[in-house]
């Protein structure tokens, strides 16, 4: 059985690119891995964003289970600006309104869809692993989770925790998506 595990990065000291996990979230990164040892099945393949924050989520299980971190590009957060935004989460909305909506030098809800639906793809279609973990960040996985389940949108994304994880799974002749992290230490956006 095919499954994605969608998973959206410990709590961080920052958001630039190379934003370190906080104590908390490194004390977090150790409880995932904890927790995704007790799965019922393997995990075959991990591939994750680029950014520090979501590359040290992942490692401690990673290392625990001897699989290899492949890093993907098309994983990294979504640009809403080249500059400061001071109204951001306004901005933010607006944007699962309209996936076409960008500001200047930034990137529509379309445009990281898409980029981020080709590595779904590409998971979906891969003959040679049935249990991939996919480690991102809440304003892609957002997106990411709209593919299966579409009225996930800005209310949604607000709820999200850092961790959180989502099982993407086929029952009968569809995927479906099932938030399986719980924990009331999360932070949210």
């Amino acid at each position: 059985m095919k499954r994605i595990l969608l998973i959206r990065h410990c709590h961080a000291e920052g958001q630039h690119r190379d934003s370190p996990l906080s104590k908390r979230g490194i004390q977090q990164a150790y409880e995932l891995a904890r927790k995704l040892e007790q799965l019922s099945y393997p995990i075959d393949r991990i591939i994750t964003s680029p950014y520090m924050r979501a590359n040290e989520t992942i490692r401690p299980f990673a290392a625990r289970q001897q699989i290899e971190v492949e890093t993907d590009e098309r994983l990294k957060e979504r640009l809403l600006s080249e500059q400061p935004v001071d109204d951001w989460i306004d901005i933010l909305e607006e944007s699962f309104e309209n996936f076409h909506f960008k500001l200047p030098g930034g990137e529509s809800s379309n445009d990281a869809f898409k980029r981020a639906d080709q590595v779904l793809e590409e998971c979906l279609q891969d003959p040679l692993n049935e249990t991939i973990i996919v480690v991102t960040h809440g304003n892609l996985l957002a997106l990411m989770l709209q593919k299966f389940h579409v009225d996930f949108g800005f209310h949604e994304w607000k709820t999200l925790t850092n961790p959180d994880v989502f099982l993407i799974q086929r029952i009968g002749g569809e995927y479906i998506s099932e938030r399986i992290w719980e924990d009331s230490e999360s932070y949210h956006y």
